[in-house]
């Protein structure tokens, strides 16, 4: 059973560590160096952010989301909780609160792009570089 929280900030830690492990999954075209930065800014921000996290039954984080009014600013799930719907039950809880959403998400990132597609995103737009600068050209989503 799919069970969404609000982050508690104990929880920091195992958001974390699952952040981790989908990046390192899914993200293979960021250079070791970007990720390694990456991280360090995401384990810094993470106690400091509101998060909605989708928990097991023993209460433990597989997956987070982070939004910032109707802007989905991260949502990331455990590799080994992939297919299970918290993803989706994620994406639908932010969109039953906001209604239109909008997303960003790394181009190469085909499998993310394709999730959301399936969805109902739709590209709005295109950016070159993240928004932190870096050369990882981002696809810029909505769902109504």
């Amino acid at each position: 059973m799919i069970r969404l929280r609000s982050a508690r900030p104990d929880d920091a830690a195992a958001c974390f560590a699952l952040w981790h492990a989908a990046v390192a999954a899914t993200h293979d075209f960021l250079d070791p160096a970007d990720f390694a930065a990456i991280a360090a800014e995401v384990q810094a921000m993470l106690p400091l952010v509101p998060m909605t996290v989708a928990v097991d039954a023993g209460d433990q984080p597989l997956g987070f989301m982070i939004m910032d009014s109707a802007h989905m600013e991260a949502l990331f799930i455990h590799p080994a909780a992939h297919g299970l719907g918290l993803g989706t039950a994620l994406v639908q809880y932010a969109a039953a609160a906001h209604g239109r959403i909008t997303t960003d998400v790394n181009e190469q990132n085909a499998v993310a792009v394709g999730f959301y597609r399936r969805l109902g995103f739709v590209p709005t737009g295109r950016s070159p570089i993240d928004s932190q600068g870096r050369p990882y050209p981002l696809v810029h989503l909505a769902r109504d």
